[in-house]
């Protein structure tokens, strides 16, 4: 007696739909399927329409190459592609699809409606399939180009349905996904339209810069990203440091490798690591970054979605990735000040420091002990009586607004100091304007360079205690250093267990000073006690280097002499990244030249 066979070969129909649970997630990916099938016949102009999210209706229409009768249905067979002939192709693709799954995967799974005319044909064809099966073939009269309609998605899949999320939801995924397809391709024309509601239109644009203003309006906290090295060309544009905000925004992340939108951990990897430079500050900057590179160098064969690449020297892309923002990141601007509209001007026929200031020019004598430099401000600081310098800076400070305005680096240009504000805020000028600098956070920000400069070529320069110092600590704390020793020693602390919840502390930084001690190692174990006990040593020393910096730089209220405002502007300048601190606060406010004209109807 022969034993029935346990192995049969499944029907196309489920084999489509098997296909289509790795291609077909939501409409989105239909959406993606059918964009990237228009970008590859050459569109010019590309429409989706969508009606609940696309669960009921996807639309795409385009004015691309179009196809033949028999082209069309050879297109909705599972592996028929016009992309790639051969093994050897899958070397170096350069079309976005190439695995000839997407159209019969959403056909499975779908009603979809083929219309499509080849450019030059007097013709066109239009074919109808449900759930896989043809219904229909017939020659219409159609323009130049191809449209897909797919309604009911998952109608015959109802265990795939009810995992979709709301209309708004899944119309929100669609809304991104073009987003991002129209700004990797600017020079192709988007429209997404949601049942009545025109959600994007964007025509075709003369570049990338045209194309985000189409979609993200202005964005002048954004700087430019240019690169390349070493057969890599990196463009695009990333979150400058200091925006109107605190830090770098945060938001999308279109990164596009040979034109095809991808997610990468190399990649992000290197996007943290150039962040991380400059600031300690878990941060997820809005980057919007274009690799181009020979395709055989890029393997985009690793997933059905083709969402993911492999790169076959991944060290390199993170090296030149890395360094291509972290120079963009350096020429980043300083947040600018605004003056807010409905303001009166200030101290206008009052005689202030403010009016009077302004009749000193760069480098005009100005009083007794400030070096010959101007005294817009130096009343704050002595000079002036107390009561006319604190109101007019009041005035004036509380009429300025963070505003957001073209970029123009931080502090590229000597900064000559006027004096303090409240003994917190050095205020400066040059050819360009006023720029108010945080004293703490300047000097934390030269520290950190420094200490971390120092640390690449050993351990920190350390102080020894005529007596050691006894620190109790929680449990927590202690653990947190104790993990962390070897980072401590090398940041120039020389501290040990001194039984109970006591620590003995021998040596210090010689930046910090003793009377900070105590606070500064608080804080460390705090900083260490959030940080991953695998952290690599680096990282914990960046952590360590933010905050030794943090406590050994001037504080808020701390009196400088003209002597010590000019190194700290002299210092900031020599540093990277200038526009924030270590911790992420911003350094320099400024209030360009051109407001000021404006306020004073000379422009």
């Amino acid at each position: 007696m022969t034993r029935p066979s346990r192995i049969t070969r499944l029907s196309t129909e489920l084999a489509n739909q098997i296909a289509a649970g790795e291609v077909v997630e939501r409409p989105a990916s239909v959406v993606k399927e059918l964009v990237e099938n228009a970008l590859d016949a050459g569109a010019h102009r590309i429409g989706v329409s969508v009606e609940l999210g696309g669960k009921r209706l996807v639309r795409v229409e385009d004015d691309g190459d179009g196809m033949t009768a028999e082209e069309a249905a050879l297109a909705l067979e599972r592996h028929a592609t016009s992309k790639i002939r051969r093994l050897e192709d899958l070397a170096s693709i350069t079309t976005l699809g190439f695995r000839g799954e997407a159209l019969p995967s959403i056909a499975s799974v779908s009603h979809l409606l083929l219309r499509t005319r080849a450019r030059g044909a007097s013709r066109g064809t239009e074919i109808r399939v449900s759930g896989g099966v043809t219904v229909s073939t017939r020659e219409i009269g159609a323009s130049e180009g191809t449209t897909f309609e797919m309604t009911d998605l998952f109608y015959n899949v109802p265990a795939r349905r009810k995992f979709l999320k709301s209309d708004g939801a899944e119309t929100t995924q669609v809304s991104r996904l073009v987003t991002q397809l129209a700004l990797g391709h600017p020079e192709v024309g988007f429209s997404l339209t949601s049942g009545r509601r025109q959600l994007i239109q964007c025509p075709p644009a003369a570049g990338l810069q045209e194309r985000l203003f189409q979609l993200y309006k202005d964005r002048d906290d954004l700087v430019e990203v240019r690169k390349q090295a070493a057969g890599i060309t990196v463009t695009g544009f990333v979150a400058a440091l200091a925006g109107p905000g605190q830090g770098p925004r945060r938001g999308p992340q279109n990164i596009f490798v040979n034109g095809r939108g991808v997610k990468d951990r190399t990649i992000g990897h290197a996007i943290v690591h150039a962040y991380s430079a400059a600031t300690i500050k878990e941060r997820s900057p809005e980057v919007h970054l274009f690799i181009e590179m020979p395709p055989d160098r890029v393997d985009v064969n690793v997933h059905p979605t083709k969402a993911e690449v492999r790169f076959l020297e991944q060290s390199l892309v993170h090296e030149v990735l890395r360094r291509a923002i972290g120079e963009a990141l350096e020429q980043g601007p300083a947040p600018e000040i605004g003056l807010d509209p409905v303001a009166p001007a200030v101290g206008v026929g009052r005689g202030t420091v403010a009016g009077e200031g302004m009749a000193f020019g760069a480098g005009a004598p100005g009083p007794p002990g400030w070096g010959g430099a101007s005294t817009l401000m130096g009343g704050v600081s002595g000079g002036f009586p107390a009561d006319a310098a604190a109101h007019s800076i009041g005035d004036l400070v509380r009429e300025m607004r963070p505003n957001t305005v073209a970029p123009a680096p931080v502090v590229d240009r000597p900064l000559q100091p006027l004096g303090q504000f409240r003994d917190t805020f050095i205020i400066a000028i040059d050819d360009e304007g006023i720029a108010i600098i945080d004293q703490h956070v300047a000097h934390e920000r030269i520290l950190f360079e420094q200490v971390m400069e120092r640390l690449t070529a050993g351990a920190l320069e350390s102080q020894q205690l005529l007596m050691p110092m006894v620190i109790d600590l929680s449990a927590a704390e202690r653990q947190a250093l104790a993990a962390h020793g070897e980072a401590l020693a090398r940041l120039g602390f020389d501290v040990e267990a001194f039984g109970g919840d006591s620590l003995r502390v021998a040596a210090l930084p010689a930046i910090v000073d003793v009377g900070a001690c105590e606070t500064a190692l608080r804080a460390l174990a705090q900083d260490l006690d959030g940080l991953d006990q695998g952290a690599a040593i680096d990282e914990a020393l960046r952590h360590m280097a933010a905050t030794t910096a943090c406590h050994a730089a001037v504080k808020a209220n701390d009196r400088l002499t003209p002597e010590k405002m000019v190194y700290l502007l002299d210092e900031l300048r020599r540093t990277a990244h200038s526009s924030v601190c270590p911790h992420g606060r911003p350094v320099v406010l400024r209030l360009s030249r051109r407001e000021i004209e404006r306020r004073f109807e000379r422009i």
